[in-house]
C-alpha cells in the first residue's frame, strides 16, 4: 500500500482522510499472497462518512491503483451492496439480480427493495461483508443478507481471477476500518 497511508488500530487496517491530510486519488492496499478466481472472502468493515470498497479479481496499476471488480462500501445510501467496475460503473445494484450475456447485454430482476437491504447495514458500525466467486457467478451478502447477484460472461468485461485489495478513496474527510479478513479459496469453476 501507499506509504504512511494504512495502519493497524485497535486489530483494525485503518485508513483516515482529514481536513488536514486528505487523499487527493483512490489508493488501494492489496493483498499480495495470490490472485484467486473462485473464492469466498469475509470480513468486517465499519466506514464513517466518504466511500471504500474492496477490490477483486482485478489488476494492479500505477501509483497504488487497481482496474476490475468491486464490492462497494459507502457511508451513504447508493453504492453499499453494489457491484462496481471502473468501465462500467455498477455493474448490478443492490437489490438486483444480472445476467450479462458474452456481448454484454443484459438482463435485471429485482430481487428485493434497495431501500430495505439497506436498512440491513448498520451505520458506523460493524457490518460483515462476504464477497463469494464461483466462474461467472458473484454473489455479495452484507449481515447474511444478499445485496446483489450477477452471472458475468461478458467477453470484454468479466474478471476471471485477479488481486484483491482493500480501497482508500478520496474525496470529503472518512475514515475505513477492516478487520476479521477470512478468505477461501475455491476449485476452480468449469
Amino acid at each position: 500500500g501507499k506509504p504512511g497511508k494504512w495502519w493497524v488500530e485497535e486489530g483494525a487496517i485503518t485508513g483516515q482522510s482529514t481536513v488536514e491530510n486528505p487523499c487527493p486519488e483512490a489508493h488501494y492496499l492489496y493483498w499480495k499472497e495470490t490472485e484467486p478466481s473462485d473464492f469466498i472472502l469475509r470480513f468486517k468493515y465499519k466506514i464513517e462518512g466518504g466511500n471504500s470498497g474492496v477490490q477483486f479479481r482485478s489488476e494492479k496499476r500505477p501509483h497504488f491503483d487497481t482496474w476490475g471488480y468491486q464490492a462497494d462500501i459507502e457511508d451513504g445510501e447508493q453504492w453499499t451492496g453494489c457491484l462496481f467496475q471502473h468501465d462500467r460503473g455498477g455493474v448490478v445494484m443492490r437489490g438486483f439480480k444480472a445476467i450479462i450475456a458474452k456481448d454484454g447485454t443484459r438482463t435485471e430482476t429485482p430481487i428485493a427493495p434497495a431501500e430495505d437491504l439497506l436498512k440491513t447495514v448498520k451505520k458506523n458500525d460493524w457490518n460483515t461483508y462476504e464477497i463469494e466467486c464461483r466462474g461467472s457467478r458473484i454473489i455479495l451478502r452484507i449481515n447474511d443478507v444478499v445485496m446483489c447477484k450477477v452471472e458475468d460472461q461478458d467477453e470484454k468485461m468479466a474478471c476471471k481471477k485477479g488481486i484483491i485489495a482493500l480501497q482508500m478513496h478520496p474525496g470529503p474527510p472518512m475514515k475505513i476500518q477492516f478487520k476479521e479478513l477470512r478468505i477461501k479459496i475455491l476449485e476452480e469453476s468449469k
